[in-house]
């Protein structure tokens, strides 16, 4: 594992000076950038140079005469030259003598004078990957110099046999040797007996073919005989089950810590019954090795066999992560009693037995995500003392009941419940993980909150929407981080409920409260956060805030994608660091102070200065804040007699607009009938007739079959022309106008093409109605088709939005229209059809209109 870390972190940095160099042709301090240059030739760099990059050019040759002397130089990279081959010479790095890295690598052919790393005495890294190179570079004496190479690369050329020279006797720092994705046949015993002083912690022959061929076992011996390995890579061979078992038999005796086999062909997987899983047999060779690490991951392991672990007596890492696996036998742990860490996950796992774990008595980290457990019978994990960490997440577990005390505990993305007696297994758990859960209760974290031992706790994504609790928090908890993020604590707050929830919580420091539709905070809610040092309460629906809305101690405050119009900047007086972008700043005078303290404050803002811009009034939107001159806003001292009146004024108007809104709401049903019978006197007039312009019905009327009744008396006697002469409208609905015999579909589409408008009463009935939700998505899709705003959508019961939103099709209408609810009170019922006959006979053209330009504004 530390090879693998190693080169991850060297690749890493390369990558990183790749970017770097990437940008110019020029020299900075000790690094001299030439890459993508055009070069041909190696250019004059300063002598005080010490990173060189030349990749990305033209350069085909590199002799004795390419570099002068250039002492402190310790990495060059010349590698991927665009015009091949490229010749490197004799003694082409005489005048490098401290160089320590060397990159000549995916050069596509390259020409090697065998003198051409003379004098390299130094180098430690040398890349020589992709350069077509064949079995020649290992064999003679080109590297004969590099007696202190550490790390050789030579994976993506042509080596078809491993059979070192007797140069690399004097190689006792080489570490790491990638042959990765060589063709070589195979190695057998002797042939890497140059490598004998040697101590590789990692030897890498992956994706190689090795021994996918005929090999006679008898004759070829122990390729590791006499070879000091820590991890040997022979992942992406492809190795079956019987290929394994010889070549673990053949290396027998041979030490090895490490051994990946990864992406392998071990197993039946399904449908393949000819290949076995393999057995207690197949890795019999390796009971003496002294094997710590195992990877077997990425395959087609079926089931786990009872004792298939039997030799691997010290070994402390099982990765079995991607295979098949559905089924683990009882015992197939037994014989790993010094394994602490097993990976499971990406498998199909359904269910864990009370005997799946047994024989682990020292693991102490098991991964089971990704896979399909919705079981958990008789506490498996019971037998395993020194567990501390199972990770669950992206399971089916609904309910938890069968886990002992651990310190981390990963539910994440699972389908838990709230239920009375879950909580008390967590009572020791350090960090919880809930996760993407379906827990709707906020209750539930005082709860979790009974025992001191949680410290860090995530709820984020959950359906938290009430509050009912049993108990206060204790108040010698421990908890330092909270997620409560994406869930609707709006719903709870608006009603007053749970709001001493944070009282207790004196040693939390981070606190997520962002996507909670929060329209406001409520007063005194963080007042007793004494540690909180973050709170994020970004993309929330927060207008305004109160002064005093924040502890002191706070430090970083993320408020972004909120609709603050003008925020008070004394909120932020205490701050470190502070995201407000993406608000609604309203960019008058009354914004000074916050605009003004903006381009003073020696608070770190987040993001770019551009993102906290005004979306009005018009004449401004868009402008960012800090382009704007608020000289001028002054000036409005002088209209505060003004203002004095005008408020008067607006106070007087309030009252009497009150007292009229009171009197409409209380006989509203009343103030209707005399507005449209003073209408008809005064216009002297019909109503209009609806003109089909060509069309069948003037409404199509999708409802689910179970609201028929209440439909047919709330709905078509008061609009349909066949039900009443008084009625104007010729109504299309399936209960009689559909076509008896006719594909259901077919009756669909011809109702919403061959009607002005469609109306869709949603109920609850009608959300769980396939054929409704079909005939609402005919509706929307002859709105994209004919540029016609034809639906029209009555809520009908008690459908929340939240509820509506659930709904894709419902979600996509409602974020470019509004719907009608049908009313509740039957004084409205006039209006309320009066209002559905008006969008019936309303055209309403959908045109495209072109991009707005912005153009930015300063205030004078």
């Amino acid at each position: 594992m530390f090879c693998y870390y190693m080169i991850f972190v060297v690749g890493t940095v390369l990558v990183c000076q790749e970017i770097l160099a990437s940008r110019s042709c020029s020299v900075e301090n000790t690094i001299a950038f030439y890459n993508f240059c055009n070069l041909t030739w190696v250019p004059p760099v300063p002598e005080d140079v010490v990173i060189l990059f030349l990749n990305f050019n033209f350069i085909q040759e590199v002799n004795a005469t390419s570099f002068p002397l250039r002492e402190k130089l310790k990495i060059l990279f010349l590698g991927t030259q665009k015009r091949f081959p490229l010749t490197i010479g004799k003694d082409a790095f005489r005048n490098l003598p401290n160089l320590q890295q060397l990159d000549l690598g995916g050069n596509k052919v390259i020409v090697l004078d065998p003198d051409a790393f003379v004098g390299l005495s130094r180098v430690r890294i040398l890349q020589l990957y992709q350069n077509n190179l064949d079995r020649s570079i290992l064999e003679e004496d080109y590297l004969r110099d590099l007696i202190s190479l550490e790390y050789l690369d030579l994976k993506y050329n042509e080596i078809t046999h491993v059979r070192p020279h007797s140069v690399f006797y004097n190689m006792k720092s080489l570490d790491i040797l990638d042959l990765e994705l060589n063709p070589i046949a195979s190695i057998c015993e002797g042939d890497l007996n140059s490598f004998q002083e040697a101590r590789f912690k990692i030897f890498i022959l992956r994706s190689t073919n090795l021994y996918t061929r005929y090999v006679n076992w008898a004759t070829c011996g122990n390729p590791l005989k006499n070879v000091s390995i820590e991890t040997l890579d022979v992942g992406g061979n492809g190795w079956g089950t019987t290929l394994t078992q010889r070549f673990c038999a053949a290396i027998r005796g041979s030490p090895l810590l490490g051994l990946n086999i990864s992406f392998h062909g071990l197993g039946a997987s399904f449908g393949f019954n000819n290949l076995p899983d393999p057995d207690n047999n197949t890795f019999a060779g390796l009971n003496d090795s002294g094997l710590i690490l195992l990877d077997i991951s990425n395959g087609w392991i079926l089931s786990l066999q009872p004792q298939i672990f039997q030799y691997f007596h010290d070994l402390k890492l099982l990765n079995l992560n991607n295979n098949k696996i559905n089924k683990i036998w009882n015992g197939a742990f037994l014989g790993l009693q010094n394994l602490q860490h097993l990976y499971l996950s990406n498998n199909l796992l359904g269910e864990l037995f009370k005997y799946t774990f047994e024989g682990l008595p020292n693991v102490n980290q098991i991964d089971l995500r990704h896979n399909h457990i919705g079981v958990i019978d008789r506490d498996p994990f019971k037998s395993l003392p020194k567990l501390q960490h199972v990770d669950l997440r992206d399971n089916a577990l609904k309910t938890i009941d069968s886990l002992p005390n651990l310190i981390n505990v990963m539910l994440g993305d699972n389908r838990i419940q709230t239920t009375s007696y879950w909580k008390v297994q967590f009572i020791n758990a350090t960090l919880l993980d809930l996760k993407g859960n379906r827990l709707g209760n906020l209750g539930d974290l005082y709860e979790l909150l009974q025992f001191p031992g949680p410290k860090y706790l995530a709820l984020k994504n959950n359906r938290l929407s009430y509050c009912f609790k049993y108990k206060d928090i204790a108040k010698d908890n421990q908890l330092i981080y909270l997620d409560l993020g994406d869930n609707m604590l709006k719903l709870i707050w608006e009603r007053g409920l749970c709001l001493d929830v944070f009282k207790a919580l004196s040693h939390l420091e981070i606190l997520y409260l962002n996507n909670n539709y929060l329209t406001f905070i409520p007063e005194g809610i963080f007042s007793e956060l004494m540690s909180l040092k973050t709170l994020d309460l970004s993309n929330n629906l927060l207008t305004s805030i109160s002064q005093d809305a924040f502890p002191t101690n706070l430090k970083f405050l993320n408020l972004s994608s909120n609709q603050l119009f003008y925020p008070d900047p004394q909120l932020f007086a205490t701050l470190d660091q502070l995201d407000i972008t993406h608000n609604t700043f309203y960019c008058n005078c009354l914004l000074s102070n916050f605009i003004m303290w903006l381009n003073q404050t020696n608070v770190t803002l987040d993001g770019s200065r551009n993102d906290i811009f005004c979306s009005g009034p018009p004449e401004f939107a868009d402008v960012p804040l800090h382009v704007l001159d608020t000289e001028n806003c002054n000036e409005h001292k002088l209209m505060e007699p003004l203002q004095l009146s005008l408020f008067i004024l607006t106070c007087v108007s309030i009252t009497v607009f009150l007292v009229a809104v009171v009197v409409f709401t209380r006989f509203r049903g009343v103030c209707f009938r005399w507005y449209k019978t003073l209408t008809q006197f005064l216009m002297k007039e019909l109503p209009p007739e609806v003109d089909q312009q060509g069309y069948k019905y003037d409404a199509y009327l999708c409802y689910s079959s179970k609201d028929f009744e209440w439909v047919q008396s709330s709905l078509i006697t008061h609009l349909d022309s066949q039900f009443s002469k008084k009625n104007r409208f010729a109504l299309c609905f399936e209960d009689r106008d559909f076509l008896p015999g006719e594909d259901h579909i077919s009756n669909i589409h011809d109702a919403v093409w061959n009607c002005r408008k469609t109306i869709c009463v949603v109920t609850r009935q009608f959300l769980k109605d396939g054929w409704c939700v079909e005939a609402f998505n005919f509706a929307q899709s002859r709105y994209f088709s004919d540029l016609e705003d034809i639906l029209i959508m009555v809520v009908a019961g008690s459908l929340s939005q939240y509820q509506l939103m659930k709904y894709q099709p419902i979600r996509a209408f409602l974020q470019r229209g509004q719907y009608l609810r049908w009313p509740e009170d039957h004084q409205d019922l006039e209006w309320f059809l009066s209002t559905l006959s008006h969008q019936i006979m309303k055209e309403k053209k959908i045109k495209k209109s072109p991009a707005l330009e912005l153009k930015v504004v300063r205030v004078s």
